[in-house]
């Protein structure tokens, strides 16, 4: 299956300012990555050929132009082929748009797991993101809550993670 996924949002920043936030990616305190969500982790410092992910998304940094652009090329789970991304663009001297794009090709199990599972999450944690972005630089965004369906799925993931401990079996 064929997948595009857009998040994007225009932020009252001039591009340097959301730039920085971008290459703060994955460092503590990270700028830009939600805190209610599976860190994003590297084995080195944000640059090409840096390995790591989030959760059981896991990547590698294919591309880097620093303060505008990083982009990442899945490595799991199976069944997704392809790149995620995020852009930033001048709209003005004061306006910046942050973009994340996801295009890939899912196939397997990845296939019923992207549209169901993870892009639900996915969608939230980004949008997560955006709001993050937009606070740490002086804005107030607008509320939202997360979907039933995401508020779900959290909670089994929680639950399924809380219920095993290594050296017992699961009931």
């Amino acid at each position: 299956m064929n997948v595009r996924n857009v998040h994007e949002r225009v932020i009252a920043a001039p591009i340097a300012r959301v730039g920085a936030l971008l290459d703060g990616l994955a460092s503590p305190p990270d700028p830009l990555w939600p805190d209610r969500w599976p860190p994003m982790t590297f084995d080195r410092p944000l640059a090409v050929g840096a390995v790591g992910g989030h959760g059981p998304i896991r990547y590698t940094v294919e591309h880097y132009e620093r303060g505008q652009r990083v982009r990442f090329r899945f490595t799991a789970p199976p069944g997704f082929e392809g790149t995620h991304e995020f852009v930033i663009e001048p709209v003005d001297p004061t306006h910046s748009r942050l973009r994340h794009v996801i295009e890939m090709q899912t196939s397997g199990s990845a296939v019923v797991r992207w549209p169901v599972i993870i892009r639900p999450l996915h969608d939230a944690l980004i949008e997560d993101l955006l709001d993050k972005a937009e606070r740490g630089l002086g804005a107030v965004p607008r509320p939202r809550q997360w979907s039933r369906w995401v508020k779900a799925l959290r909670w089994m993931l929680a639950r399924a993670r809380g219920s095993f401990r290594p050296g017992t079996s699961r009931p």
